[in-house]
């Protein structure tokens, strides 16, 4: 699942690299803190720890524009015309699942096979951002507690499913919350040494990997077991791809240690049911961890998310229950599922079938007025040309027109590449799209993507009302 780094054929590159660096020195010396962009899809490369985007320069335009009613709906005749060349691209293997779609009337405009079932990739994540919005609402927080245990020294820190939650103040995930903060209120609150720290991981019962999932997912970095205590991701370190094996004994060990408890007594274990809380932390807003998993299509938090969702439908939060959670939820708020046959909440799996027609139907849902808990998932996906797995492409002479236009979920396995999000046209009307290829020739991911880009600025620079 390696993959090279694409290399930059324009030489433009070099002029912007140029002006990018000196910008920065200007910032930096005006006290401005400006942290590494998030990298590609982690299907196709390990996974470092994420760390926040700057804001580009320059800004890129609003997709979505005010009341969303701008300009003239393109025709199908014209988007036949401009779309012709591009969805023929040979880089594409020669099978292509699309639809175009008008976001403010919900009509299609073009498309080929959009109800067909095709493998997503991490497209799949949409489907976990609006089912974990529409479930738990924006705001919502996911807990960290601890408790007494039973015996004398014992404490029991309870996982409720938060991977962002980091060890201290160096951070996987910016805003997440703190065990070394959890420590010093446990201390507190306890009054006693602890001896022995219990770790309760039972809000995510049954399998820690999923089905489908190819053999190297964790020890390439890709995705760690997935449990329901956890720190940074699973990571061994913050700023590192190589996850735990164990990721729950892992956080245990590191909270025992700022309690003063030795590594050693770290066990599994359920808390006591009268157990007095000690403690508690929260993490950061839902709308600010799917934003967190969308830029850089992070697995785990994809994987914690749709966990959430069976949590909040009461229904046990493992593989199979997330699912059907997952499929109750958008159901319950009128959408169409009848193109979802999903196994995890990440894309990983290769069992996974989505169709191109139930992806625009949430992007157009969560970019109208009848849903406001789903707009994070528009502010979520990156920028073409400027963010997340979109911040190394749409830089081609041709493409780069569409920079900022574009807002999209990229998807890659070996023989799969996927692109879905929301567009304006030159007409300033904005359009949501799905386009998924899954007969890539060996090899060639990274040429697939390019072919993506270009349909997708093919749709920026369309006039075709």
């Amino acid at each position: 699942m390696g993959r090279r780094r694409r290399q930059e054929r324009d030489p433009l590159r070099w002029v912007i690299a140029g002006f990018a660096l000196a910008l920065a020195l200007v910032l930096v010396a005006a006290g401005a803190l400006l942290l590494p962009r998030v990298l590609a899809d982690p299907e196709v490369r390990a996974q470092p720890s994420p760390a926040p985007s700057p804001s580009p320069t320059p800004e890129p335009s609003p997709v979505l524009l005010p009341g969303n009613s701008a300009g003239r709906v393109p025709t199908a005749a014209g988007l036949a015309a401009v779309l012709a060349g591009p969805l023929a691209d040979r880089r594409l293997g020669g099978r292509l699942s699309y639809t175009v779609v008008d976001v403010r009337t919900g009509a299609a405009l073009a498309g080929a096979s959009p109800a067909r079932l095709v493998a997503p990739a991490s497209v799949a994540k949409v489907i976990t951002a609006a089912a974990v919005l529409a479930a738990m609402g924006p705001a919502a927080r996911i807990p960290t507690r601890v408790v007494a245990g039973t015996a004398p020294g014992d404490v029991v820190l309870v996982g409720g499913g938060d991977p962002t939650l980091s060890v201290g103040a160096v951070q996987s995930y910016p805003g997440a919350a703190r065990l070394d903060i959890l420590a010093t209120a446990v201390r507190k609150a306890y009054g006693a040494p602890v001896r022995r720290v219990i770790v309760d991981g039972a809000a995510f019962p049954g399998a820690t990997t999923g089905p489908g999932w190819d053999s190297d997912v964790v020890s390439g970095g890709f995705v760690a077991p997935i449990t329901a205590v956890m720190v940074d991701g699973g990571r061994v370190n913050p700023r590192r791809a190589q996850r735990s094996l164990a990721p729950d004994l892992f956080a245990g060990q590191a909270f025992a240690r700022l309690v003063g408890a030795p590594a050693a007594a770290v066990t599994r274990g359920t808390a006591p049911a009268t157990g007095r809380e000690l403690a508690r932390v929260t993490s950061a807003p839902i709308a600010t961890i799917v934003e967190q998993m969308l830029a850089p299509s992070d697995n785990v938090l994809a994987e914690a998310l749709i966990r959430q969702v069976a949590i909040a439908g009461r229904v046990p939060a493992d593989f199979a229950g997330s699912i059907a959670a997952v499929r109750a939820i958008l159901t319950r708020i009128g959408l169409d599922v009848t193109g979802l046959r999903l196994s995890d909440g990440s894309g990983l799996s290769r069992l996974n079938m989505l169709s191109p027609a139930t992806v625009t139907s949430l992007l157009v849902a969560a970019a109208g007025d009848s849903h406001p808990q789903l707009r994070p998932l528009l502010a979520g996906l990156p920028v073409a040309g400027f963010s997340g797995t979109l911040d190394n492409r749409f830089r081609t002479a041709s493409q780069r027109p569409a920079a900022g236009q574009v807002r999209a979920k990229t998807g890659s396995l070996s023989g799969v590449s996927t692109l879905a999000g929301v567009v304006r046209d030159i007409d300033g009307r904005l359009l949501a799209f799905a386009v998924l290829a899954d007969r890539v020739p060996p090899g060639g991911i990274v040429s697939a993507e390019v072919a993506l880009d270009r349909i997708a600025a093919s749709l920026a620079r369309c006039g075709c009302g």
